[in-house]
């Protein structure tokens, strides 16, 4: 069987490093925003090309306290509207709600799957005042252009870069291009803890103290409290192991970019649609759409290949956001029935991308067939 993605192999990688950072924080008696979260924090964002990173409890919750700390500013107001790609996984969506501001979906580039820029100007009004920018897969929205109609319409951009830790355009890093940026580190990300975590990346200094403060009971200093905060905060073992892991991120990036390039200069299918790339992607997914999805998912597996589907629901669609149930989003909807994400990761072979592309090509005349 090929995993679509096996931690225990890739943390294996690094099991002694990581046993010995482990160690160590056992050893410090310090759990809890400790040395381990400050030097994480400097060394993220000097890699993010960042001036601040603001480890949190995880990437909803960074999400969560970049637009609460915009609130708490005067630079957001409950009912402010936020245009976010109508494709997104629904956590971008929750951040927005969670502060009572109202989501704006747009539809995205039906290529690129991040947003049109095409349709933003179309969908904002005089009650927009931001824009959350999804680097959906590991590309990079385009933000030259975003941050050029934010500019002109004075509103705030937010990068989600969940799925794009490493990935660049023009030398510039995810969690540089916004005014802010919000990272998860989920297991199974391009970085990845080995439990739960998120970050905040900013350049502005006012809003990555109350960032600090909102995610720490509303403290900048112990008992006294200047806003109705949250306890949302990387701690000390999760932070050692993401230190540990940082080091070796852009070597496991290289690697994805090369199963990437074999998979996009050998996948002859013609009834397979491959992903088209314009910045430098890190390649957190590699997606492929088919008109037969569930079938080719099937065909896979019964050639033992793993298979996911990011993601089979689109927001507007959920039980959660039932009051959107009725409207309709034509492109989202189609690229949620036909996308499928093959295996990629920091250690597949190009052996088993060999055989994963042999049996999407051999696909064909099975497809041809039925």
């Amino acid at each position: 069987m090929i995993s679509f993605l096996d931690l225990k192999i890739i943390n294996a990688q690094y099991r002694d490093e990581l046993v010995q950072a482990a160690t160590e924080v056992i050893d410090s008696g310090w759990y809890i925003q400790g040395e381990q979260v400050q030097c994480f924090e400097k060394e993220f964002a000097d890699y993010c090309g960042a001036k601040y990173c603001i480890g949190a409890a995880n990437g909803l919750d960074a999400l969560i306290l970049i637009f609460r700390a915009y609130k708490e500013l005067g630079r957001l107001k409950e009912g402010d509207e936020v245009i976010v790609p109508a494709n997104t996984y629904i956590a971008s969506i929750l951040a927005i709600t969670e502060n009572r501001l109202k989501p704006i979906l747009v539809e995205p580039d039906e290529k690129t799957y991040n947003l049109d820029p095409k349709l933003i100007e179309q969908a904002i009004t005089p009650k927009t005042k931001a824009i959350l920018a999804v680097h959906l897969y590991g590309q990079l929205a385009d933000m030259k252009v975003i941050n050029k109609i934010a500019k002109k319409h004075e509103l705030l951009v937010i990068e989600d870069s969940a799925q794009a830790h490493g990935a660049s355009y023009n030398g510039i890093k995810a969690g540089n291009w916004g005014n802010a940026s919000g990272f998860s580190f989920y297991p199974g990300k391009n970085l990845g803890a080995l439990g739960d975590g998120g970050a905040v990346t900013t350049n502005d200094d006012e809003l990555a103290q109350t960032i600090r403060a909102l995610g720490n009971y509303g403290s900048q200093k112990k008992y006294e409290n200047l806003y109705k905060g949250i306890n949302s905060r990387l701690d000390e073992m999760q932070a050692a192991m993401l230190r540990v892991k940082l080091r070796y991120l852009d070597k496991e990036i290289e690697n994805r970019k090369k199963i990437a390039k074999y998979y996009l200069e050998n996948i002859t299918n013609e009834n397979l649609l491959l992903p088209m790339i314009i910045t430098d992607s890190s390649w957190h997914l590699f997606v492929i759409r088919s008109k037969n999805r569930e079938e080719l998912q099937k065909y896979l597996a019964a050639n033992k290949i793993q298979t996911l589907i990011h993601y089979p629901i689109p927001p507007h669609k959920q039980n959660a956001y039932r009051e959107w149930s009725n409207e309709s989003y034509p492109v989202s909807e189609h690229i949620h029935d036909e996308i499928l994400s093959l295996p990629i990761s920091g250690i597949q072979t190009l052996l088993d991308a060999k055989k994963i592309v042999k049996l999407l090509n051999i696909y064909k005349n099975y497809y041809n067939k039925v």
